[in-house]
């Protein structure tokens, strides 16, 4: 049964690709060539495996592209947004000084009413003790807040005084609005969910955003309304922020090496065995041979050993269903239930198990699936920058 499907699959073949001859005349010579069966099919052969590979870059390049546009927008967006924002709390603070030039009160009610705001700011500036990069940005702003002594107006000095009260606040708040943007965003290249990690209640903030009624809060403070709406607006950010930043920490994030190069990345690509599209799990990193192998998160290694086609490697759990995976490694260097920091060195890089020569093939698993590394790495950098 099966020779005579040969047969006649050979005699399809024969059929669509008869034998050719081919002539050509030059310098007065004939010439004649002879195109069988076979050579027709590998030339046909050859044709189609091209274009496949064309199709695969290109999609590749397509998505490529799109991915970098839609963070080209997002981040166009988040400015045009801070823009507006800056211009809202800068007519604010216009209007807040206007009225209070027009003020006929006393400068006694006038001093109470900015040691009530001073109060309130140190409570709130309390939270960004910890908080990195907070005492850089807001550093100008604190050295600022005291009035200037050659000024023997008692008036003025307290209108100057408001008047850097209202620029610190705008500046605690813009630079918590502005962390936790560029944490949600990080999470986003990540292809996470920001929502999923964002405080769900006002445990981070404390008192300052757990009175959901501004009226309350400026009760408690014993300040105006709008100064404890816009406190409690920039204790809520900060919140925001450093719940996302604590998730951030737990996250493999990191490169799992120091420098290097990445040779091979996510997705379809031609076996360098097989010679053969097929689906590579996982990013290849080049370096010297023994180069450092890096946790890419804090964790719990939950396998050290060899593995099929894998050779030498190290997994590690970081909680949540969070898994990466290092492999043809060349030395191992923890085990198994030993509990790892981000940065801290697994073992040494090497060619074994199927590898074609020294390097790291690096995976990322969440729930079981495995995800493409090279978002986690970029949405790392991301973090870092939200930290510098």
């Amino acid at each position: 049964m099966s020779m005579k499907r040969i047969t006649r699959l050979r005699r399809s073949l024969e059929e669509l690709f008869p034998e050719r001859h081919l002539y050509v005349r030059s310098g007065g010579e004939m010439r004649a060539y002879v195109l069988t069966t076979p050579k027709q099919i590998l030339g046909a052969g050859a044709l189609a495996a091209a274009a496949l590979w064309m199709g695969i870059s290109t999609a590749a390049m397509m998505v490529g592209a799109m991915e970098m546009s839609a963070s080209d927008q997002e981040i166009a967006r988040t400015e045009a947004k801070y823009e507006r924002w800056i211009a809202d709390r800068q007519a604010r603070l216009n209007s807040a000084v206007a009225q209070l030039n027009a003020t006929n009160g006393s400068i006694d009610d006038l001093a109470l009413s900015v040691e009530r705001r001073h109060a309130a700011l140190a409570m709130l500036l309390s939270d960004y003790r910890d908080t990195p990069g907070a005492a850089e940005a807001l550093s100008p702003e604190i050295q600022q807040a005291a009035a200037d002594p050659s000024i023997t107006d008692p008036v003025r000095r307290v209108e100057l005084v408001r008047a850097s009260q209202e620029r610190l606040l705008d500046s605690a708040d813009n630079f918590a609005k502005g962390r936790a943007e560029r944490l949600r965003m990080a999470f986003r290249l990540a292809g996470l969910s920001p929502n999923g990690y964002a405080p769900r209640s006002g445990a981070l903030g404390g008192p300052l955003i757990e009175a959901r009624d501004p009226k309350a809060l400026a009760a408690v403070l014993d300040v105006d309304e709008d100064f404890a709406a816009r406190i409690q607006h920039a204790a809520t950010n900060l919140s925001e922020a450093r719940a996302l930043g604590s998730a951030a920490e737990k996250l493999p994030l990191a490169k799992p090496i120091s420098g290097g190069r990445q040779t091979s990345g996510f997705g379809v690509r031609f076996d360098p065995f097989t010679k053969r599209p097929a689906f590579h799990s996982g990013l290849d990193f080049g370096g010297p041979f023994m180069t450092p192998i890096l946790a890419t998160g804090p964790g719990v290694i939950s396998f050290a050993g060899v593995r099929s086609g894998y050779g030498k490697t190290v997994e590690i759990d970081h909680g949540q269903g969070f898994k990466t995976r290092y492999a043809h490694m060349q030395a191992i260097a923890v085990k198994p239930g030993q509990r790892v920091a981000v940065g801290q060195r697994v073992g040494g890089m090497g060619s074994t198990g199927r590898s074609t020569g020294v390097h790291l093939h690096y995976e990322v698993w969440v729930n079981g699936r495995a995800q493409n590394p090279s978002r986690f790495v970029k949405a790392g950098e991301y973090v870092q920058q939200a930290a510098d």
